[in-house]
């Protein structure tokens, strides 16, 4: 009988542990802190763009851990900011343009916890 709970268990945790690993791994909803814009509000930005939807970017990109550098909440779509979002696409499959369009928010709203992509220097 204990033989059979023991078989039981361990077949329990291992089926876990197999969900586990289907399951992608991705970071926690937005912060309270990047509330500059609705989450709804995805305009497309590029290098040079300026006000409170590259702020809400930029708030997104630092939720990112790691090396990337985090960015200073200016507004402004800077020469900094355009290498993090190209780094950010390229971790995630994306085209690697720097132009922050509709895919490009969704991986900002739910970024992945690892990139295997080195950070450029």
């Amino acid at each position: 009988m204990r033989e059979r709970r023991l078989v039981a268990w361990g077949a329990a945790l291992w089926t876990a542990a197999s969900l586990a690993l289907a399951v992608p791994q991705v970071a926690a909803a937005v912060p309270r802190e990047c509330s500059y814009i609705s989450a709804t509000s995805r305009p497309i930005l590029t290098d040079g763009d300026t006000g409170v939807a590259v702020k809400q970017a930029q708030c997104l990109s630092n939720m990112w851990g790691g090396q990337p550098p985090k960015l200073t909440l200016d507004g402004v779509f800077d020469s900094v900011m355009l290498k993090k979002i190209k780094w950010i696409q390229g971790c995630h499959g994306l085209p690697e343009s720097g132009v922050i369009e509709a895919r490009t928010w969704q991986v900002l709203y739910h970024p992945a916890l690892d990139c295997y992509n080195p950070y450029p220097a």
